[in-house]
């Protein structure tokens, strides 16, 4: 099973990085308020960049990466 590491744009410009299996439904959960405390008042969100893993944990590896990154580097992904 693939999992997919995704970056959101939220509605006040702050940029949010997490992992899933099924990126339609988190997207989902995330604009209804139900996927994750820092984007429930943060919303409307938007999918911004996407990156497919074969393991769970190539995609927690990744994730973690990501979110150690500059604003700035983050951007450069879209």
């Amino acid at each position: 099973m693939p999992f997919f590491v995704y970056l959101l744009e939220c509605g006040d410009k702050t940029l949010y990085c997490g992992y899933t299996t099924d990126v339609k439904k988190r997207l989902r959960m995330h604009r209804a308020g139900k996927a994750s405390k820092y984007t429930r008042t943060r919303r409307p969100v938007k999918l911004v960049y996407v990156e497919k893993k074969s393991t769970k944990s190539s995609a927690m590896k990744r994730e973690y990466e990501i979110k150690q990154w500059s604003r700035a580097r983050k951007k450069e992904l879209f």
